[in-house]
């Protein structure tokens, strides 16, 4: 059996002292906010609103579905609850935008290896191939 392509629910899990299932209400967009609180000390609330107009596209990085925040910052996200808001600038709710079969796809990256496991949006508009690079070699001196 293949390892599974990590969501929010299976990536932030309670830490070893509380019960498995201390955090099974919480929905999985605001897990991130109690695995924060107690990985690095610092409570921060899970915002009240909606950023209007503004959303994110899921991808799938080293066997992680992500979201990227505008400040650089990422979040494990889940297909089941999808937003996103940022737990270190702060930015509110977002509506993150999955595949159609966010199990296809990840089927579909089933037998590589979970290194490997990467996957963008192909809507996403960060998701076009970069700019070739320049030729490396020196272009030959003209004689003369």
């Amino acid at each position: 059996m293949p390892i599974p392509v990590q969501r929010a629910e299976t990536f932030y899990l309670p830490p070893p002292h509380l019960p498995a299932d201390a955090w099974a209400g919480v929905p999985a967009a605001e897990l991130v906010f109690r695995w924060y609180e107690v990985r690095v000390q610092r409570r921060v609330p899970p915002p009240e609103g909606f950023v209007i107009g503004q959303q994110v596209y899921a991808r799938i990085n080293h066997n992680r579905w992500v979201a990227d925040c505008l400040c650089g910052s990422a979040q494990v996200v889940s297909p089941t609850d999808p937003r996103t808001a940022c737990t270190e600038c702060g930015l509110g709710w977002i509506v993150v935008v999955f595949p159609e079969d966010p199990a296809a796809i990840e089927e579909s990256l089933a037998e590589l290896l979970p290194d490997q496991r990467n996957w963008t949006h192909p809507e996403d508009p960060g998701s076009a191939p970069p700019a070739a690079s320049p030729d490396p070699t020196p272009a030959p001196e003209a004689t003369g």
